[in-house]
C-alpha cells in the first residue's frame, strides 16, 4: 500500500539526487573524493536520521523505506549511496542495541539533531577479514575507555562524526568476545596507512587507519557483538548493500531503454536493434529486485515478531541474507552488462548520457565488498547445520 508521507519524501529525494547529487557523480568517481554536496543536501533535508524513532528526532521508516532511499541514490551517485547505506547499518545498530542506554540515547539524539554521519571499522589487520574476530580490545579505567585499533579500511573515515568500533569486549577475553564502541570524532585520532585509488565506488574513500580513542565508558554498547551481527549488522548490511546495487541497475536499465526509445523515434515504424535485448535485461531486473524486496519482507517481519530478542536465531534467515548478497552482487554485474550491450558504443563511451562506464565499475566492487567466497564458506557450514531444512536452530550448534 502507498504511503503518501513516504512517497513525497522520495519526490523530494529524487529532486535532490536531479540537482544535486547526479551533477557531481563524475567529479566524486574522477577524483575518488568524498561526495561533499550529496551529503550536505541530504543533511539539510534530514535524510541521515529517518531510521530512528520519532521520539529521538527521527522520522521512524521501516528498513524497506529505508532501502529504497538507497536505491534512488544509488541511480544517482553509487558512491553516495554506498555512503548513505553503510551510515545506516550503524544507525541500525544504534536503534536496536543502544537506546535503553541514557548516553547512547543521547548521542541518537544528538545524531538527529546535528545530522551527524557515522561509519565503522570492523575490520582489523590480523584476522584475515573476519569481522567476528578482534585483536585489540577496549579498556575501562573508571569511567572512561582507551582503544586502539588498527583498521586497513574505515570507508569515509575523515568524513565521520562518529565511528562505531568493534573490539574485545576486555583486554582477557577471546578473540570472538566482542563489543561495539560508539567513538565520537572528538575522542578519536585518526593516522591513514594507505591510500584509496580503486576501480569502483571510488568516493567511498575507503582508506586504512591506525585508529587511537579515548572517551566515556558509557559509549561501549551494552549487547555483545555476537547479538548486535546476528540481529542487525549482517542482516542490514546484506539488504541496504543489496538495494543500492539493484539501483545501479535500475539506473543501468534506465539508460538502455532511452538509448532504445531515442532510437525508434529516428526509424518510426521499426524495432530497433537491441529492442529484444532491453526486455531481457528488464526481466532480469525485475528478478534481481524481487528478490530483494523479499528478505526485506522478511527481515521486518521477524523484527516485529521478536521486538525483545537479543539476536536471531534462525539459521535459515541468515543463510537467505547470505544467498541475497551473493545472489544480487552477481545480478547487478548481469544487469549492468546487458543494459551495455543494449545501448552499444553509446554505453561505453564516457562522454555519452547513455554512458554505462561508471555503473561497470561500481558494480564488480559488489562481489567483492565481504568478499563471495567468504560467504559461500559460511553458507556452507550453515547448510550442513540446517539438516531438518529451514527449521531454527539452537544457537551455538
Amino acid at each position: 500500500m502507498s504511503d503518501p508521507s513516504f512517497d513525497d519524501l522520495i519526490t523530494r529525494l529524487g529532486a535532490l539526487c536531479r540537482e544535486v547529487i547526479a551533477p557531481h557523480s563524475d567529479a566524486v568517481d574522477r577524483d575518488a573524493r568524498f561526495p561533499t554536496e550529496a551529503f550536505a543536501a541530504l543533511r539539510e533535508a534530514r535524510f541521515l536520521s529517518v531510521l530512528l524513532p520519532e521520539d529521538v528526532g527521527g522520522m521512524g521508516l521501516r528498513f524497506d523505506q529505508v532501502g529504497r532511499i538507497c536505491e534512488v541514490l544509488a541511480g544517482a551517485c553509487a558512491s553516495t549511496a554506498m555512503i548513505y547505506a553503510m551510515h545506516q547499518i550503524q544507525v541500525a545498530c544504534l536503534l536496536h542495541h543502544g537506546l535503553q542506554a541514557p548516553a547512547l540515547r543521547a548521542e541518537a539524539e544528538r545524531l538527529c539533531r546535528e545530522q551527524l554521519l557515522m561509519a565503522s571499522a570492523t575490520t582489523e589487520l590480523g584476522v584475515g577479514g573476519d569481522v567476528r574476530r578482534s585483536k585489540c580490545a577496549v579498556e575501562r579505567d573508571g569511567d572512561r575507555y582507551t582503544l586502539h585499533k588498527v583498521a586497513p579500511v574505515i570507508s569515509y573515515g575523515e568524513a565521520a562524526d562518529i565511528i562505531l568500533v568493534t573490539c574485545r569486549a576486555n583486554p582477557d577475553a577471546q578473540e570472538s568476545d566482542q563489543a561495539i564502541v560508539l567513538v565520537r570524532r572528538q575522542d578519536v585520532t585518526l593516522k591513514p596507512i594507505g591510500e584509496w585509488d580503486t576501480l569502483g565506488f571510488r568516493g567511498t574513500c575507503s582508506l586504512g587507519y591506525d585508529l587511537q580513542a579515548s572517551g566515556p565508558a558509557a559509549f561501549v554498547l551494552p549487547t555483545p557483538y555476537a547479538d548486535i551481527h546476528a540481529r542487525t549488522m549482517h542482516p542490514v548490511a546484506h539488504l541496504m548493500w543489496s538495494a543500492l546495487w539493484t539501483g545501479i541497475a535500475g539506473d543501468s536499465v534506465a539508460r538502455a531503454r532511452a538509448f532504445i526509445r531515442a532510437a525508434a523515434r529516428r526509424t518510426p515504424g521499426q524495432l530497433p536493434p537491441g529492442a529484444t535485448r532491453l526486455a531481457e535485461v528488464d526481466a532480469a531486473f525485475f528478478s534481481m529486485k524481487s528478490g530483494v524486496q523479499q528478505v526485506f519482507a522478511e527481515y521486518q517481519a521477524l523484527l516485529e515478531a521478536h521486538p525483545g530478542q537479543a539476536g536471531f536465531g534462525d539459521f535459515g534467515f541468515s543463510l537467505r541474507v547470505n544467498h541475497l548478497k551473493v545472489q544480487a552482487s552477481q545480478q547487478v554485474v548481469d544487469v549492468v552488462g546487458r543494459a551495455l550491450l543494449v545501448a552499444g558504443i553509446s554505453g561505453y563511451r564516457n562522454d555519452s548520457q547513455y554512458s554505462l562506464g561508471r555503473h561497470l565499475r561500481d558494480a564488480y566492487g559488489a562481489a567483492i565488498m565481504v568478499n563471495n567466497d567468504r560467504i559461500l564458506d559460511q553458507s556452507a557450514l550453515i547448510e550442513v547445520a540446517l539438516r531438518d531444512g529451514w527449521k531454527p536452530m539452537p544457537r551455538g550448534t
